[in-house]
């Protein structure tokens, strides 16, 4: 039985080693395991959760390169095969910190990890784990689509059963598609997880709260809706917690919701609090943030737990500050009366 069980993207990842230069300036690049899915696998396994993926590769030195990096970050591999005459995909981006990085998705003449059969899948494992996690791209082909219905429907829509609103426009020709293929695919999900934009293609609502509260309207035991700089929103029917970003130096903004999505899995296995979980996992991601890769930056818990300590340190200190000037002001007008 898996803790985590992920399906959908996998790929390499090649970042610049420069910032703030054009792509076509470029004269260096990082290579990285790469694929939203895998990247939230790969993060739960840093918090020392079973994880595997299921996906596909090309056949091909990439290929090769995944199944063995998968290995070295704690990732199974058991339900990644390769797919004849499709390359692994590759991705590049820019770096242009802090808050734009675009992203060059080369998957031609198809992403192998959009043939997935539903043949080929392993039901029991997916009725078994703890968590499954899919996303969104997952439902942009065929026979991926139909993968995921096949999954979902052997899941009966068991906790913890999550679906990421990871839309990407490339992969679709319509948002309407989109939208149609969210809808469907919410009602056997128990929990959803997306930022503003793509909450508006899954239930047409940018408002956080007008989102969650639609999301829950789908049957949903728990919506998630990323803020940005305004931090997260979470909503279950009986309870609503918000709470801020954590600051840091933005070196690569790629990664830090999978980041985000490993640390949320982390502590709903755990049973913490919602507001726990949300600033674990907050911290989870400024730390991924901070970094310049996303698979290999994925931190631990001990580096997420020593961050929150800091934090609270921090608050503390500041605090105690606010109230010793609030005490010398009520002297220094007493004195003066």
């Amino acid at each position: 039985m898996y803790d985590v069980l992920t399906i959908g993207r996998i790929g390499v990842d090649l970042y610049p080693l420069q910032t703030g230069v054009p792509l076509e300036d470029v004269e260096a690049f990082g290579k990285f395991l790469g694929g939203s899915a895998t990247n939230v696998a790969v993060a739960a396994a840093r918090h020392g959760r079973r994880s595997a993926v299921i996906s596909r590769t090309g056949n091909d030195p990439f290929g090769k390169f995944i199944h063995r990096t998968l290995g070295e970050l704690g990732v199974s591999d058991e339900f990644v095969s390769g797919v004849e005459g499709l390359p692994t995909p590759i991705t590049f981006c820019e770096l242009f910190p802090p808050d734009d990085f675009p992203l060059y998705f080369y998957r031609f003449p198809k992403a192998p990890d959009l043939v997935i059969n539903p043949s080929e899948l392993d039901l029991q494992a997916i009725k078994d784990a703890k968590i499954y996690w899919s996303t969104v791209t997952g439902l942009s082909a065929e026979p991926s689509r139909t993968a995921h219905f096949t999954a979902w429907e052997a899941r009966e829509r068991k906790p913890i059963t999550v679906l990421d609103l990871d839309y990407r426009p490339m992969f679709w020709a319509d948002p309407s598609e989109a939208h149609e293929q969210v809808d469907r695919a919410l009602q056997y999900c128990t929990v959803a997880v997306g930022n503003r934009e793509e909450c508006e293609v899954a239930v047409g609502e940018t408002d956080p709260d007008k989102a969650a509260l639609a999301l829950l309207d789908k049957g949903l035991e728990l919506a998630v809706v990323k803020q940005g700089p305004k931090g997260v929103l979470a909503r279950t029917r009986t309870e609503r917690v918000e709470v801020p970003t954590f600051e840091v130096e933005v070196v690569n903004g790629l990664g830090a919701g999978d980041a985000f999505g490993g640390a949320l899995c982390h502590g709903l296995l755990a049973g913490w609090p919602l507001e726990q979980t949300l600033r674990f996992a907050n911290v989870a991601g400024a730390i991924v943030a901070s970094r310049l890769e996303c698979s290999t930056a994925m931190p631990t818990s001990a580096e997420v737990e020593d961050l929150l300590r800091s934090q609270a340190s921090d608050e503390r200190r500041h605090a105690a500050s606010q109230a010793s000037d609030e005490r010398g002001h009520v002297a220094g007008a007493t004195a003066g009366e």
